[in-house]
């Protein structure tokens, strides 16, 4: 885990223990674009291949492409994989293979291969030595897991739960259909399989981060979050940095090769670049842009939904990047995908080599757990930097634990270690839902009672009349709904409550236990309905579960925080319109530099305002800026 208790503050513009890149399109990251098996066959015309090549690389430079040798039932053969391999080369562009290993599916649902068909055995085998004779690294597009229910696999689950006959199915497919395969066809390959962005359900369809992860030479990360609300799977924005940094943690020291982005399902090119730049914001060595055909397209590129923002001074200049190519020549045709993507990975290179490695706080979520699904990119979108990790974090000064921590069997021990050692845990509604009859009761006395108060009116602080308003003047707001929790006055402290009709419900409540603080954090039935508590009682919660850490902000919802640990930070706004931040930081400091423009934010006079959590920290001195829409600045204090 890498988070930090203090923050040592620095001037430093090197990242310490950042990555190495050797000299390529980019400083700081390599850059590969993917190219489909449709694509690979298209690209056998000379004519064709030349010009999408040119028109490619005028607008996104890059290091690397990945030629897929299978995909839904089709197969590249040996001449045409050779002679791109050889045309890539030439243009001093290296290659690697690709498979994705699906099925025509049903309209638009997806469908994988049946590990029970011998048909579909032999045709994972053919495609994988298909890959391996022509490539030293090949890379599984997020195709390998398994939803098939045919008579077949009705059959052979034999009584087990359908989460565990995949993975046991598919721990033995990786092993025999797939890495035996390949190495006998190349000793010299190395298999990297592609985890997709879904990570709270994996187990279910057989995608094993624990067994099968490990078995690769390398895994990839998924970290396309499109749209959060238009999509099937809405995802929530932070969760592009979010993902490749628990894959970080699930094969550290150099395991997680790249973060993986696609163009599809975004209302305004904004969203396109935000998913670029925060997956090499977690530091990510490797970007793939999925793929080939979309940024090869003569199609131009429509800026979309963005309007509200146009006249703004954003992170994406929409006019420099139309007026701008990758290659220095004259812009000519119009922009497409590739000019986007190309555009804001310059802005992200002359950024990274300044930023040191992630910290956060630490989240445990176990492997093959599941519970308040996504629920750590709710919390990053309301500005809290985490770090999620699968091994519990025993180093870390607190420690995030929500519902899927119930999976770990000794959870509860776990907890109590954590506490007796003098360290803190905040656990989650739903975690206490989960563990109240499993033992967290010899720890405090609390009951999740299964009914629901909508809530309005929020008070934070605790003791004799020490109670504060937290809803804005004038406006109490829309009602949301959360769970009651029960507790016994005096024992456990409600730090942040909610008050509806002289009835109160606990948000945040703590109780002392040994030498350490337990936390309860009550979520909302509708996580999103995070983003609209009160600012003010946003910015309490954040005041107790970063209390410690280096850089804590107060700004409106669907702001994050980018922290490092070489004393350089990130702040990025999702919200169509500007947003006031101010920004909270360890120790006594004059300025804030921004590290792209140089500019200085002077500190703000006074003390920093504080919510009742930073009553023992030390002093923070406190600056504030203003983002524009969809917009980032990076800085370090001086």
């Amino acid at each position: 885990m890498r988070t930090v208790p203090t923050f040592a503050i620095c001037v430093l513009l090197s990242a310490a223990g950042s990555p190495a890149i050797a000299d390529g399109a980019y400083q700081n990251f390599k850059a590969a674009i993917y190219v489909g098996v449709n694509s690979v066959r298209q690209l056998q015309d000379p004519k064709l291949r030349e010009q999408q090549y040119q028109r490619i690389a005028q607008q996104v430079r890059f290091d690397k492409v990945y030629l897929e040798s299978y995909r839904g039932g089709q197969f590249a053969d040996d001449a045409s994989l050779e002679q791109l391999k050889k045309f890539f080369a030439d243009k001093g562009v290296a290659v690697a293979g690709g498979i994705a290993l699906d099925a025509r599916g049903h309209g638009r649902q997806f469908a994988t291969l049946d590990y029970e068909n011998p048909d579909d055995r032999a045709a994972c085998r053919r495609a994988v030595e298909l890959a391996a004779r022509h490539f030293d690294e090949v890379i599984l597009d997020d195709f390998f897991f398994y939803n098939s229910k045919s008579d077949a696999d009705i059959a052979a689950r034999a009584g087990r739960s359908w989460t565990q006959y995949r993975l046991e199915k598919m721990r033995e497919v990786a092993q025999d259909l797939v890495l035996k395969p390949a190495r006998a066809a190349n000793p010299r390959v190395r298999v990297t399989i592609k985890y997709p962005n879904w990570y709270e359900h994996f187990q279910g369809l057989g995608y094993d981060l624990d067994v099968e992860a490990k078995k690769f030479d390398f895994i990839y990360t998924g970290t396309e979050t499109r749209d959060p609300e238009i999509t099937d799977q809405l995802l929530q924005q932070y969760e592009s940095y979010l993902v490749f940094r628990y894959f970080d943690n699930v094969r550290p020291h150099g395991g997680n090769r790249g973060g993986w982005v696609d163009t599809y399902d975004t209302r305004y090119v904004d969203r396109y670049a935000e998913q670029l730049w925060d997956t090499l914001f977690a530091r990510a060595p490797e970007i793939t842009l999925f793929d080939w055909s979309d940024l090869a397209s003569p199609a131009t590129l429509a800026p979309g939904e963005r309007q509200a923002w146009s006249g703004q001074h954003t992170s994406f200049d929409w006019d420099a990047m139309l007026h701008s190519t990758a290659d220095g020549s004259a812009p000519g045709e119009a922009p497409g995908w590739a000019r986007a993507a190309g555009w804001s990975l310059e802005q992200a290179d002359r950024l990274l080599g300044r930023l040191g490695q992630p910290i956060g706080i630490a989240s445990y979520k176990p492997y093959q757990s599941s519970g308040e699904d996504y629920l750590q990119a709710y919390l990053g979108n309301i500005g809290i930097p985490i770090e999620l990790t699968p091994e519990f974090p025993t180093q870390a000064n607190l420690v995030l634990l929500t519902e899927s921590a119930r999976q770990d069997p000794n959870i509860i021990a776990r907890i109590k270690h954590q506490l007796v050692s003098g360290k803190n845990v905040a656990i989650t509604s739903g975690l206490l839902r989960a563990l109240q009859d499993r033992g967290l009761r010899d720890i405090v006395e609390l009951e999740y009672t299964g009914r629901k108060i909508a809530v309005r009116k929020f008070v934070e602080g605790y003791g004799a009349g020490a109670g504060t308003s937290g809803n804005e003047p004038g406006n109490t707001g829309r009602a949301i709904l959360f769970p009651e929790i029960r507790f016994y006055t005096n024992d456990s402290w409600p730090l942040i409550r909610g008050v509806t009709n002289a009835h109160g419900v606990p948000i945040l409540l703590m109780n002392r236990y040994s030498r350490g603080v337990l936390y309860v954090l009550n979520i909302p039935d509708n996580p999103g309905d995070l983003y609209q508590l009160p600012q003010s009682v946003t910015n309490a919660i954040r005041g107790y579960l970063q209390a410690g850490f280096p850089v804590r902000m107060n700004a409106p919802a669907q702001v994050s925080l980018f922290a490092y640990d070489n004393g350089s930070f990130i702040v990025q706004s999702f919200r169509p319109e500007s947003a006031a931040v101010d920004i909270f930081v360890t120790g006594t400091h004059a300025q804030l530099r921004d590290l792209l423009s140089d500019e200085r934010v002077s500190a703000e006079p006074g003390p920093a305002a504080t919510p009742q959590a930073d009553r023992d920290e030390a002093a923070r001195t406190s600056f504030h800026i203003v983002l524009p829409a969809h917009s980032y600045r990076a800085y370090i204090v001086q």
